[in-house]
């Protein structure tokens, strides 16, 4: 596999550490295979991947594209939509998400650092709380025009 790894045990607690100590979960199991690319981003995949030889492939990216490291760990739309609901800390709430989902960046008040977004029931992805303004990582692709 020239451009995927799949992360062992330590590596994939390593990064579930970082994610419960940053968004206070006190109990986080995600059942699945971790890959990093050569971006170091991160995808899930069912685990019974492991038993396909990927020696022959050139593979960029499998599953579900949960998070990069970029000052912490950014978790993507999926990402925060399949940890959100045990968050305690560092999770914004919006009234509304039109402007977010647009790809604007929010003013809003709080300690600078990451941040889940939320929406009601939805999350939204991850942003940069930044003095005062919420950075907005939506890709281009995904925002509504």
């Amino acid at each position: 596999m020239e451009n995927l790894k799949i992360l062992n045990s330590k590596e994939k607690k390593q990064i579930l550490d970082r994610i419960k100590k940053h968004f206070g979960i006190k109990e986080l199991d995600l059942d699945y295979a971790f890959f990093r690319n050569s971006e170091n981003k991160i995808f899930l995949l069912n685990k019974d991947v492991k038993k396909v030889d990927f020696d022959k492939l050139r593979v960029n990216s499998l599953g579900v594209y949960f998070g990069a490291f970029d000052n912490g760990f950014r978790l993507s739309i999926e990402g925060s939509q399949l940890i959100g609901d045990k968050a305690e800390d560092n999770v914004i709430t919006l009234e509304d998400d039109t402007s977010w989902l647009e790809g604007n960046d929010i003013n809003v008040e709080g300690k600078d650092g990451l941040k889940m977004v939320k929406c009601g029931n939805d999350f939204l992805g991850t942003g940069q709380l930044k003095n005062g303004s919420l950075i907005n990582y939506i890709s281009k692709g995904r925002r509504i025009k």
